[in-house]
């Protein structure tokens, strides 16, 4: 008997394809020149190899793909059901390489010059309450190394408002602990120094005092581990995956965990900040944001905050 055909189905997402050399070429001048950092380098791969996956789907490639097909590109992941924001940064990326191609002579034109881009609906952010932050850091009880270092992790992130990564890189030399000031290397290794508070100096004290210790191994694997603030359990610089499940544990505890991620913390440091009267420009630098705009969506979160001091200020407020 004949086995019955069956037709191909073609995937949802892009296949990852072998990576081209344009891109190999591109990453490296992104790294050298642009100085961007192997987090976004590693993002950027992911989303051109995608691309390039789906291209090869289509009978095209880098060199001969038109404006048509990267319309048609386009279309169908937003046909995944993809985020637009994740859809809008693949789309940068696709552009970025690109214009990359077009200004080193790989291609006479640029295919994605005239693409139409992806609204991202703006988002407001999501805070935390100043309860449901002391309720979270209160859940850190226990005494042990570990416990001791996620203590003054949780501080750490919701005292600077220091993403994720930033935290996981800091160094032992970053900490001035007599000013109370700490140096954090941003997106695109922009440094910048950010006040830390007493409840979180406190913290982090007693984990690099009696804590870390008790996890530092007999011999170092790597230099940059000896300098790590932050340690796993075998000695180890932390990773941002292991951050993250410190943060979702003691969200579990919490039940905070359907709504709290390391960069809530972030959002709350900035959003209680504003609550409390912080000028968003000083609110910008410690955040690191390149544009006011992106620190004045926080703003909208503490409209309320706004209308109590308004009312409880103005003379006629509340008079009719």
């Amino acid at each position: 008997m004949t086995p019955e055909r069956v037709e191909p189905v073609e995937a949802a997402e892009p296949v990852e394809a072998a990576e081209p050399g344009e891109i190999a070429e591109f990453l490296s001048w992104m790294a050298s020149e642009r100085g961007r950092s192997a987090n976004t380098l590693a993002a950027y791969r992911r989303d051109l190899a995608a691309y390039c996956g789906w291209l090869a789907q289509h009978s095209s490639s880098l060199v001969v793909v038109d404006r048509r097909l990267l319309d048609q590109f386009v279309q169908a992941r937003r046909a995944t059901g993809a985020a637009p924001s994740s859809v809008a940064r693949q789309l940068a990326a696709v552009r970025m390489l690109h214009r990359f191609m077009a200004e080193e002579g790989v291609r006479p034109d640029d295919p994605s010059a005239d693409v139409e881009g992806v609204r991202v609906p703006a988002g407001i952010p999501h805070p935390l309450t100043e309860a449901e932050v002391g309720r979270l850091l209160e859940a850190v009880v226990d005494t042990e190394p570990a416990s001791l270092r996620d203590r003054a992790l949780l501080e750490f992130l919701y005292a600077t408002g220091a993403r994720i990564s930033e935290a996981c890189g800091l160094s032992l030399g970053d900490i001035d602990r007599d000013n109370r000031l700490v140096r954090l290397f941003g997106k695109g290794s922009k440094e910048r120094i950010v006040p830390i508070g007493r409840a979180a100096m406190a913290a982090l004290d007693e984990w690099l005092a009696h804590g870390r210790r008790h996890l530092e191994p007999a011999r170092w694997a790597r230099r940059i581990d000896q300098e790590a603030v932050f340690l796993n359990t075998r000695g180890a610089r932390l990773s941002r995956q292991a951050a993250w499940a410190v943060v979702k544990k003691y969200g579990d505890r919490t039940g905070l965990a359907d709504r709290l991620s390391p960069h809530v913390l972030r959002h709350s440091c900035a959003t209680h900040l504003l609550d409390h009267g912080a000028d968003l420009r000083i609110v910008q630098e410690m955040l690191g944001h390149a544009s006011i705009s992106t620190t004045q969506v926080y703003t909208k979160v503490s409209q309320e905050r706004l209308w109590q001091v308004y009312r409880q200020a103005h003379p006629r407020a509340e008079q009719r």
